[in-house]
């Protein structure tokens, strides 16, 4: 066999050959990848042109609802227009070039009420879905991963849980005193509660997985093991809860306002606006009152939940290339 090697080598032009030196650096860099999860995943996510339509839509929504009041010409939600002839309220208005969305019953610019009541709503809404974040991946990944505190958080649950959501709401509202903070405490008791069970179902799941058997038998913290082995597998679920939960949010406050436990009168917000135009709606001449703020609701729920789904798909290691 040797002696057949020898003759084949000596039929081979030596001249087209040369020895490689051993180079230590390119050694290191042939196992290199220059893979990064997020650069990953807004790649993914940057190719889905609805998504990012939606997106450059929240973008202009919020930030026209920061710079609106300082804009020239701008009313004041609250204000009261007098018509210069009659010396009454300027009610029900139609739209025209002075006042864009018309006016209320009462005379008070819609244009600048639809914008502060969004600016609200939008408000309530983000503190809202990230408390229930927070608080939901907090509570869910114990309430997964440590066995020892898996039956008092399932008591708690339980409790929690089989009492209704909208009982909790009426109840905290009613009795304490209609305003942002107490809407926002209301939501916030009992909003986290589905985002942790959500949590604790997949984390049970992965729990344990090889590697995470690996990392607690060779002493790894708890706290490490969640945030290092669990939590990064989750990131697309949690993101689309967390984008599901700001629409969720603004939606309670709708549904409060319009059961007249909301906010007051005196503070705009889509939920006042919706219930207002609600009374009028009969009437075809004024269903715009109705119309614009729907719409506005409508633009964001719609845009977070698009946002929401394809961000969660491009977070998914297994979408990237």
């Amino acid at each position: 066999m040797s002696k057949k090697v020898e003759k084949l080598s000596d039929g081979i032009n030596k001249g087209l050959f040369e020895f490689a030196d051993y180079d230590e650096v390119k050694a290191q860099r042939g196992g290199y990848s220059n893979y990064s999860y997020w650069r990953s995943t807004f790649q993914v996510f940057s190719k889905n042109k609805i998504a990012i339509f939606f997106l450059y839509i929240v973008i202009i929504l919020l930030t026209f609802t920061i710079i609106q009041p300082y804009l020239p010409n701008q009313k004041s939600p609250t204000q009261i227009t007098i018509d210069e002839n009659t010396g009454m309220q300027l009610r029900n208005h139609e739209p025209d070039k002075e006042f864009y969305f018309g006016t209320n019953s009462i005379g008070q610019d819609l244009w600048a009420r639809i914008w502060s009541g969004t600016r609200t709503s939008l408000f309530i809404g983000i503190l809202v879905g990230l408390w229930d974040a927070i608080l939901g991946i907090i509570i869910g990944a114990l309430w997964g991963y440590v066995r020892s505190l898996d039956r008092i958080i399932t008591e708690i649950y339980n409790v929690l849980d089989n009492i209704p959501n909208t009982i909790i709401l009426v109840l905290l509202t009613y009795i304490m005193r209609p305003s942002i903070p107490t809407l926002i405490f209301a939501m916030c008791m009992t909003g986290w509660l589905s985002m942790a069970r959500f949590i604790r179902n997949q984390i049970v799941i992965i729990r344990d997985r090889e590697y995470n058997l690996a990392s607690r038998c060779l002493g790894t913290p708890t706290s490490r093991i969640i945030t290092k082995n669990l939590l990064p597998y989750l990131v697309s679920v949690i993101m689309l809860q967390m984008a599901l939960a700001i629409p969720g949010a603004i939606g309670s406050e709708v549904f409060l306002t319009y059961i007249g436990l909301g906010l007051p009168i005196n503070i705009p917000s889509l939920g006042n606006l919706i219930n207002e135009g609600r009374g009028v709606m009969m009437v075809e001449s004024l269903r715009y009152q109705l119309i614009f703020p729907a719409i506005a609701l409508s633009i964001i729920t719609i845009s977070f939940y698009v946002i929401g789904n394809v961000f969660a798909d491009a977070a998914d290691p297994r979408n990237h290339v």
